[in-house]
């Protein structure tokens, strides 16, 4: 009998472990309490826990309740039926509709008594369900993989208004949730923010641009470097948008006469969020509003993806191995600086070392990486910032950017006692750094002992692979654009833009970087000594083997990866 009573109080898998032994009934009841509190499936709980591993639970799930066991891991994703796969109710019921056969529909579960899902899955699809055991961690995989694949992450994760929005204190604040002030109370506006955001991350936009003027209000993405309009709202919502961004980003939704600047999340999956950098502008009819997507998925795909040619690679991966030194990266806004510093960092973030971070604001969050955002009004300046670094026993110190003389001091007084200084700098190309420091006051012999690379980067758009296709350009114009006689060997095929929808009809799909990495040697420090200017030190580095930012994108082009347009664009100096 008092079997009997514990069970009652538990239901199906839980039941079954607690029937066949495999756990006590107080177990397994202590077990789905705490899923149904912290809102997970029951196999999830037993997972976290180690009780059981996800093969074991699978077979015994398989065999309790006689349903077929499957290992995902032989299994194409590929073959997934998408017309049924609804990543929001994959995520949240932990289900996978695999085929389709005649009325039936083969469903991966791991936890075959879950009928509240299933019933979901048949509901949903008005197909018979026909539920597969398949391993939790490998199914969970799976869902991720193929939502990821079809956009939907973004787009089907949940019902729009399901997604959370964190304030830039942490604070999460649901945004079906109804806010006091009566102008973004207004649901459709709050689905139609969040569907501009979710588009804009699923296109792969860096900037979101709202946009007031007195006859029309327009949206604007701003893809591979450049802004393309994606929709014209009714004029009337133009406050009402306004009002909802400053809200979810923690402004002052009052004040509508000077720029405010602030942040937000977006809480996509337990797994994944965006961060946005809001700024709002008063302009002549409304605020303007743009929001940088701050996605740090950048980084983590390593050095290699960032377009580097192999010596570059090798040069600047010498200077990051040293213990100390500066390493200064140069471009205009936008030339994708951060980025390439970040990658450094994720490199140089091991446990045995002590990394911080100045930045105006800290765009990339990186675990591990001590990151401090500058305040000029409360008197925290980049100068305030290192001075406070060098009494926290650092080895890798990054500054966002040196713009005077005490920020350059106190960067070369580190990199000369010890510590590995990261930094940028805003000039055209890397002979040039050198002597913009020497003009901002800072003594060449300090220069000549602190720097050991400099880096000057642009981004260039890449070639469709889809539409791409080879253009004839006459040998003098490939040789007015800085190719040598020797390039015109008929051994490569120039390609341009076209245009397909895959491309959305630029005829260019992502960017790359094109760079020019000077590494400092003896005879250019004896230079720098002699206070030589830019175009002495130019030419020194191009005896040494440096190729200038032009060289470097004509490679790209010879590689197909461009076109000679886009690089006499970008390195048009």
């Amino acid at each position: 009998m008092a079997t009997h009573a514990a069970t009652r109080n538990i239901s199906g898998l839980a039941r079954a472990l607690a029937q066949h032994g495999v756990m006590s009934e107080s177990e397994a009841e202590a077990l789905q309490g705490q899923s149904q509190s912290a809102g997970i499936s029951f196999a999830e709980q037993v997972l976290s826990g180690k009780r059981l591993s996800a093969q074991q639970l699978a077979v015994f799930a398989s065999r309790a309740f006689g349903v077929p066991l499957l290992d995902l891991a032989g299994f194409d994703l590929d073959q997934v039926n998408r017309d049924y796969f609804d990543a929001r109710m994959a995520q949240t019921r932990r289900v996978l509709p695999l085929h389709k056969r005649g009325n039936r529909l083969y469903v991966a579960t791991s936890d075959p008594a879950n009928l509240q899902a299933l019933d979901e899955v048949r509901f949903k699809t008005n197909l018979v369900v026909e539920p597969v055991v398949v391993e939790d961690d490998k199914l969970a995989q799976a869902i991720a993989k193929i939502a990821e694949a079809s956009g939907a992450t973004l787009k089907d994760i949940a019902a729009l208004e399901d997604i959370e929005v964190a304030l830039e204190d942490g604070s999460p604040q649901s945004s079906s949730q109804t806010d006091e002030e009566s102008e973004v109370e207004d649901a459709p506006v709050v689905r139609y923010i969040q569907k501009v955001l979710l588009d804009a991350i699923s296109a792969g936009a860096s900037d979101i641009h709202f946009e007031p003027y007195e006859r029309f209000y327009r949206i604007r993405y701003r893809l591979d470097g450049i802004l393309m309009e994606i929709a014209q709202p009714p004029l009337a919502i133009k406050d009402k948008v306004a009002s909802r961004i400053k809200v979810i980003s923690k402004l002052d939704i009052s004040e509508k006469r000077v720029p405010q600047d602030g942040r937000m999340k977006l809480v996509l999956s337990k797994t994944r969020a965006i961060d946005f950098r809001v700024s709002t502008l008063p302009t002549l009819f409304g605020e303007k509003i743009v929001m940088r997507i701050l996605d740090s998925s950048g980084i983590r795909l390593g050095i290699e993806a960032l377009g580097y040619e192999p010596d570059q690679q090798q040069a600047l991966l010498a200077a990051i191995g040293r213990p100390y030194g500066m390493i200064l990266v140069t471009g205009p806004t936008g030339s994708g600086k951060t980025v390439s510093l970040y990658s450094c960092l994720h490199i140089l973030n091991q446990p045995g070392v002590n990394i911080a971070t100045a930045e105006d604001p800290a765009e990339i969050q990186l675990p591990g990486v001590n990151q401090v955002n500058v305040n000029d009004k409360a008197g925290l300046t980049f100068a305030t910032a290192l001075r406070a670094f060098l009494r926290q026993d650092p080895d890798v110190i990054m500054v966002g950017e040196i713009r005077d003389l005490e920020t350059a001091d106190i960067a070369i007084k580190a990199a000369q006692t010890g510590h590995l200084v990261l930094s940028t700098l805003h000039t055209n190309d890397a002979p040039s750094t050198l002597v913009r420091m020497m003009n901002m006051g800072v003594a060449p012999f300090n220069v000549a002992s602190s720097v050991h690379l400099i880096v000057a980067q642009r981004l260039a758009r890449k070639l469709c692979l889809q539409c791409r296709q080879p253009e004839d350009i006459p040998p003098e114009a490939l040789l007015r654009a800085g190719f040598g006689e020797h390039d015109l060997d008929g051994s490569w095929q120039p390609f341009g833009p076209v245009g397909c929808d895959h491309c959305k009809g630029t005829g260019y799909k992502g960017r790359t970087g094109v760079y020019e990495v000077m590494p400092i040697s003896d005879d250019m420090r004896q230079l720098i000594m002699r206070e030589g200017n830019s175009l002495e030190i130019a030419e020194l580095a191009t005896r040494e083997g440096m190729r200038n930012l032009r060289q470097s994108g004509l490679l790209k082009v010879k590689a197909g990866i461009t076109s000679l347009e886009e690089i006499e664009a970008v390195t048009n100096e």
